[in-house]
């Protein structure tokens, strides 16, 4: 399978939710940069590492247009106008990643917050649900931008490498990555049947049109 690293905040060591309206809160951040095996070999996506998040202004925390900070030890819901606003909530929803809607196609990163009862939150009901907030940086560069190298979600315009053991991962078309681009995917189809005859390698996408068609770069 295809590996995750979460990096979780807390109080034992890691990094630690600060703001009043948010305590107790925990984030994770997942960025996408692997790519599970499709059916009969062909590779789809999974899940690699990327930063993350935390606090709370808003009746909801990081509700859709609020911003979060980037720091060294902690994460913290700040003013978009600010000198310390890093990174816009372009999606908001409640649940599990995996049981939840797909983030937009050029989200940069996806916030993982853990479900908490502090006595003191953002809305007063000593509650703050489990959710993930989709994100998009405020400057470049944008992984989640088509060839940009990563994002959670593998999209048209995305390049690709073979990982070996049916799998793929994404790099930077322009060969900026670590990994030399081997496959650009081309085209977004309901099935493998509606690929182009060019297609060399077959991506999994999800969505409305799950199957990437991918040629060599």
């Amino acid at each position: 399978m295809c590996p995750l690293w979460r990096v979780t905040l807390d109080g034992g060591g890691g990094m630690t939710m600060r703001g009043r309206r948010c305590a107790g809160v925990v984030l994770a951040a997942l960025l996408m940069g692997c790519q599970a095996p499709a059916a009969e070999g062909g590779p789809g996506p999974g899940l690699s590492p990327a930063p993350t998040g935390a606090s709370g202004f808003g009746a909801v925390f990081l509700a859709v247009d609020e911003c979060s900070s980037f720091g060294t030890t902690s994460f913290t819901e700040v003013p978009c106008s600010g000198e310390r606003a890093a990174a816009r909530v372009v999606a908001r929803y409640d649940g599990r990643v995996d049981d939840g809607p797909t983030c937009p196609a050029t989200t940069d990163f996806v916030l993982h917050i853990s479900e908490q009862r502090p006595s003191d939150d953002e809305d007063g009901d000593g509650a703050v649900p489990q959710g993930y907030a989709c994100m998009r940086n405020l400057q470049p560069p944008h992984p989640g931008d088509p060839g940009g190298g990563g994002g959670p979600r593998t999209i048209v315009g995305d390049c690709v490498y073979d990982a070996g053991g049916g799998k793929v991962r994404e790099t930077a078309c322009d060969g900026s990555g670590r990994e030399r681009p081997e496959y650009r995917v081309t085209k977004a189809v309901g099935a493998r049947a509606d690929c182009p005859a060019t297609t060399a390698l077959y991506v999994q996408l999800g969505g409305a049109d799950p199957v990437g068609c991918a040629r060599p770069v």
